[in-house]
């Protein structure tokens, strides 16, 4: 996806050609709109963000998602944008247009797969690379002090975590909560529950913003799942799912078949998570390995974060609470 525009004046947004970055132009249009339909197409040169061949370069932007947007106020929009050729197909890291084929589908839509989306991100000094609030070249305390601290010798980036807070929540993203991390200079936000597609389009909003506030505060925003090596835990993007026969009688038999048809296709899994997962998921700082895959839930240790999958307790007691009345409902 390309991802963004604005309103007056419109932002279009989307992702370049790693996968992972963003990138935005602005474009003025005559009057407010309230549809990503009421938007024109636009296009953009595919070859300077690796995404087409020089002799063939033009993209095209399909608007697909509006936020209000926080940095210009008033009637300005931010848009999330897919990709395609002139011809009206996909390009490559155009990931949106198959997951809103999948997303349509009416047996997926009667299902109403919610997600919650924890994202991890680390904030860098700009000229050293280096995390924010470390001694440039040398390192801090060891980890223990620094999740959820408060303090001005312990909590790094407050002021981009809060701003980044604020900015989503008049965005109209589906923004749910935040905390400083494990490793200082690490924070994570949470975006959800959010329903089907709606839950992609808010966090690479999410992440566009944040992108922006650190581009103002002249602060380095990097999503690497590792980026200090040694005894400090890395930044992942944890997922929170449930269907609707998951959240009704008999969920957890829903959740265990689910859970095993993951476990099938792990590596394929694991390979679209994207790059440099091995850094991170090394059995280690509250990880899995990345060759096994493992889940946890009643008196298996249903709090344990070293798994591919952990069912959380709410989960475990919600469905012994299930369990228990339909005990009850067949005893005489």
């Amino acid at each position: 996806p390309f991802l963004f525009l604005f309103l007056s004046f419109f932002a279009l947004c989307r992702v370049g050609g790693s996968g992972i970055d963003l990138r935005s132009k602005s474009r003025t249009i005559s009057k407010p709109v309230e549809d990503p339909s009421e938007l024109p197409k636009w296009n953009y040169d595919g070859s300077s963000t690796g995404q087409a061949p020089g002799e063939d370069s033009e993209v095209i932007l399909y608007p697909q998602a509006i936020f209000k947007d926080p940095f210009r106020g008033g009637n300005n929009i931010l848009v999330i944008c897919d990709t395609y050729t002139p011809q009206g197909e996909p390009i490559p890291t155009n990931k949106r247009h198959m997951a809103a084929q999948i997303f349509s589908d009416p047996k997926v839509t009667a299902q109403v797969p919610w997600f919650g989306i924890e994202q991890e991100y680390t904030l860098m000094q700009r000229d050293v690379n280096w995390p924010l609030g470390w001694p440039v070249g040398g390192y801090p305390g060891p980890q223990g002090p620094y999740y959820c601290a408060v303090g001005s010798d312990k909590s790094f980036g407050r002021d981009i975590s809060d701003a980044h807070y604020k900015a989503c929540l008049y965005a109209g993203i589906e923004i749910s909560g935040t905390n400083g991390e494990v490793m200082p200079g690490q924070w994570e936000y949470q975006v959800g529950p959010s329903v089907g597609i709606d839950a992609g389009d808010h966090i690479w909003a999410s992440r566009y913003i944040l992108e922006r506030i650190t581009e103002q505060a002249g602060v380095v925003l990097t999503l690497d799942p590792k980026p200090i090596q040694g005894d400090w835990n890395g930044a992942g993007c944890h997922t929170n799912y449930s269907t609707l026969s998951m959240r009704e009688d008999g969920g957890f038999d829903v959740i265990k078949k689910a859970i095993l048809n993951l476990s099938l296709r792990h590596d394929l899994h694991i390979a679209a998570y994207g790059e440099g997962n091995e850094r991170r998921l090394t059995g280690l700082h509250e990880t899995a390995s990345i060759s096994d895959f493992s889940w946890h839930f009643v008196y298996q240790g249903v709090a344990n974060r070293g798994c591919s999958i952990r069912v959380g307790r709410e989960t475990e007691d919600t469905w012994r609470t299930v369990a228990r009345r339909q005990t009850w409902t067949r005893t005489p």
